[in-house]
């Protein structure tokens, strides 16, 4: 379990209010590398916090995502995961199970063509493919 005066101060470093909510929120994220939708986050917190809504989830992850505390996944269309390491690094779905895993990457290392006018701001690298787990079960 994370320690939560830890995440308290992450989250105060970021000029975010750590209400309770906003608390259990970024700590589940940060113990959960599911790579998790709002529904998904909601659903497992639910019984937690009883008085919890869907809109309060929704809310703190975009204010998550806005201050750089968590970014927006978008591996699949029209589903929206969040990741608590906002760290450059690259993404695998595995299409036979639907497991979202990270992989290290040096953003450095990839070619673009894209001229020297253009300034990135952010680089997403998602591969999507079969898993080992999947692979191995198959055979």
């Amino acid at each position: 379990m994370s320690d939560l005066t830890f995440l308290k101060k992450q989250l105060e470093q970021k000029g975010i209010k750590p209400s309770f909510i906003r608390l259990k929120i970024y700590q589940y994220l940060v113990e959960h590398k599911t790579h998790p939708t709002a529904d998904e986050v909601y659903n497992s917190l639910l019984s937690e916090i009883p008085t919890l809504s869907k809109t309060s989830v929704y809310n703190t992850l975009s204010l998550f995502v806005s201050k750089g505390l968590a970014q927006i996944i978008t591996i699949e269309e029209n589903i929206a995961r969040f990741d608590a390491d906002t760290s450059v690094h690259g993404h695998f779905k595995c299409k036979t199970c639907g497991k979202v895993y990270d992989f290290l990457i040096k953003s450095d290392s990839i070619y673009s063509s894209l001229s020297p006018e253009f300034v990135v701001d952010e680089v997403y690298v998602y591969y999507k493919g079969t898993c080992p787990y999947c692979k191995n079960k198959n055979n």
